[in-house]
């Protein structure tokens, strides 16, 4: 293990090339981004920065409205970075120039609370996003500025930062509140790491200090509030689970609430402790991590399985077709394990990470980019619908079938636009004397490693094919330690540097091999990874998964679709001793590695049509079962899908 600390390689550091990540990332600059602009046009949540709104309008500024444009900027800011492009960077000026002008005397800056309900500033910290939002538009401000050098976004913040920082902390006359929806931590954090100004570390640690302390916070302002116990709000999060705040947060050991919430905010403390050294966050962090990867994730990434809360039920509780699974909760999963990742170097954070993006995040938008999916269950049937009411009021919401081209609760859309923008940067760590490679990706990345300037150059086919080759093409000799991921799904990986064949089992450790050499220009490093189709079963606790298999390949996850296979899904059956094979098709979806294998299926037809009936010796029929990568369901003709398949 290093001793040195571990840090990402900056974005700008990063060149994604061509293959299957690197054509979403171009598909979301050149489509994604775009069209979010013109929908959050639409919607008016752009226009809603003039402060003109009058009450009786149409198009009322919502609580989380900011929180949306806030994070295409930022996305557009990522993209930037990667591929410069005129008209985003001036559509982006003009929307902080409205933001500007927006913002109040006293350094506050919220639309729906300046213009719907001023009288209601911080009333209601529980239900309410105002940290949120202006979390949100401080990522938005550290990420513009980092990648245009534009300070304008940037200062808007930190007087908004400075404002709340008067408002909340410990002194008399201060609020002694905390987020209702996490997300202010980590944007704090980040702001400290880019201006050195201590008070914003300081003051994210104060909103997860607070958490869970008695006498408790929500329950004071809802008194102040006079609420009615009774209310429906009041009844979600009558135990202050919802929003984490049963407990004080170095307490917690179970994750429990809304999903999205709950990372943000494991996010913020491996951020804090990454910075402060705090080892009792960590042993938090740690213990959390084991609760959510062990007990409450699905085999796609995906986390929070009811609509209820959008969130955590109890352990092994992984329903499929009423699976939530929000595409916001697997992007904050990725947050998490990416911080995770330079707080304990461990694989493990780098497989969750891998299998969310791959398989949870990339099946929440459509090939051509344009439309999404709010939740991600991992059995489709018609009639089958547990989005949030905030969402069933738009065309194509019906989200088993189809993905909607926005959402009354667009959260989901520019979030994973500034994913796939950003993805850069989860590639690879370095310190002055190593390189880390976590993600698989065509690409090459420059650093200085003890005052060497080195470029490395990756090559691969991944995910669809294990073999990733590495070109050192620095002009200078130097030593250094290239450590390479080896994935925890891989069970055969063989290594060659310069032709010449290297024992893996020796050099790894905690999940990486570690090859620590002088290196000189043009050396060559070969990693091959066996890629079989595997049969994956679930843990017997997961009940909704009881005598059944999932088809897994490298990293990627698969499932049925009717358009392959017929309706009727739930009545296939994979025998166990079934050996799939797998062929590319490079007209389908793009290109893709195709599973196909003998099955068997029930006729659901057969008998009187009864209810109920005696049981009987059924009659099964053979057939060529086809199964694509999940993250690529529903990009064909609507129908049934299922990754769980009955096991004879």
């Amino acid at each position: 293990m290093p001793e040195l600390e571990m840090t990402p390689v900056p974005l700008q550091a990063v060149s994604i090339g061509d293959g299957f990540l690197g054509r979403r990332v171009e598909v979301n600059r050149r489509v994604t981004l775009p069209i979010e602009y013109e929908q959050l046009k639409i919607t008016g949540r752009i226009d809603a920065w003039k402060l003109d709104w009058e009450e009786g309008q149409p198009n009322e500024p919502h609580i989380f409205w900011d929180s949306d444009v806030a994070k295409w900027i930022e996305a557009v800011a990522y993209s930037l970075v990667e591929q410069p492009d005129q008209d985003l960077a001036e559509k982006v000026d003009r929307v902080i120039d409205v933001i500007e002008r927006a913002q109040q005397p006293d350094g506050y800056l919220n639309i729906h609370f300046t213009v719907v309900e001023p009288e209601k500033r911080w009333a209601n910290l529980r239900d309410w996003h105002e940290l949120y939002c202006a979390g949100h538009l401080i990522e938005a401000a550290v990420a513009y500025y980092q990648a245009t050098g534009k300070r304008k976004l940037l200062d808007i913040t930190c007087r908004y930062a400075d404002y709340i920082d008067l408002v909340f902390g410990p002194a008399e006359g201060q609020k002694r509140g905390y987020p209702g929806h996490q997300e202010i931590e980590l944007a704090l954090v980040r702001l400290y790491r880019v201006t050195g100004e201590e008070r914003y570390l300081n003051l994210a640690r104060f909103f997860l200090d607070e958490r869970g302390q008695q006498p408790h916070y929500y329950d004071l302002e809802a008194a102040r509030r006079d609420e009615d116990p009774d209310n429906w709000r009041s009844k979600l999060d009558e135990n202050h689970t919802y929003n984490q705040a049963h407990l004080p947060v170095r307490e917690q050991s179970e994750a429990v609430g809304h999903a999205v919430r709950a990372c943000y905010m494991y996010a913020g403390m491996a951020d804090v402790a990454a910075e402060t050294g705090d080892e009792t966050l960590v042993a938090a962090c740690r213990r959390l991590w084991q609760n959510v990867t062990e007990r409450r994730m699905y085999i796609t990434g995906g986390i929070g399985s009811t609509h209820r809360n959008e969130g955590f039920t109890f352990d092994y509780d992984l329903p499929n077709e009423m699976a939530y699974a929000e595409t916001c909760a697997a992007i904050a999963l990725i947050f998490w394990a990416h911080r995770m990742l330079h707080v304990d170097l461990d694989g493990r954070y780098a497989d969750v990470m891998e299998r969310a993006l791959y398989n949870g995040v990339l099946s929440g938008i459509s090939l051509d980019g344009r439309r999404f999916f709010y939740a991600n269950p991992l059995a489709a049937h018609r009639g089958v619908n547990p989005l949030p009411h905030a969402c069933r009021d738009i065309p194509g919401a019906d989200f088993h079938h189809r993905r909607s081209e926005w959402f009354g609760c667009a959260c989901c859309p520019p979030n994973i636009a500034r994913l796939l923008a950003s993805l850069g940067q989860y590639a690879y760590s370095r310190n002055t004397q190593e390189v880390y490679v976590h993600l698989f990706i065509p690409s090459s990345v420059d650093l200085e490693l003890d005052g060497h300037t080195v470029q490395i150059a990756q090559e691969t086919g991944y995910p669809w094919d294990g073999a990733v080759r590495f070109r050192i093409e620095s002009r200078e000799v130097a030593s250094f330690t290239l450590a390479l991921r080896i994935p925890g799904w891989c069970r055969g990986a063989e290594l060659a540097v310069n032709g010449e064949a290297v024992a893996v089992d020796p050099l790894v450790d905690r999940g990486y091999v570690r090859i620590d050499r002088q290196w000189h220009p043009g050396d060559r490093v070969e990693l091959s990874m066996a890629m079989p189709v595997v049969q994956v079963e679930a843990n017997p606790h997961v009940r909704q998964n009881v005598g059944c298999i999932a088809l897994q390949r490298g990293p990627v996850v698969y499932c049925l679709e009717e358009v392959d296979n017929g309706p009727d899904l739930a009545n296939v059956i994979l025998p166990r001793d079934a050996e799939p094979s797998c062929a590319f098709e490079d007209k389908l979806l793009g290109g893709v590695p195709v599973i196909t294998g003998e099955a068997l299926r029930r006729n659901p037809k057969g008998g009187d049509g009864a209810l109920y009936r005696p049981a009987r010796p059924v009659q099964m029929e053979r057939f060529t079962f086809r199964a694509i990568p999940y993250c690529l369901w529903a990009n064909r003709e609507p129908g049934e899908m299922r990754v769980w398949i009955r096991a004879a």
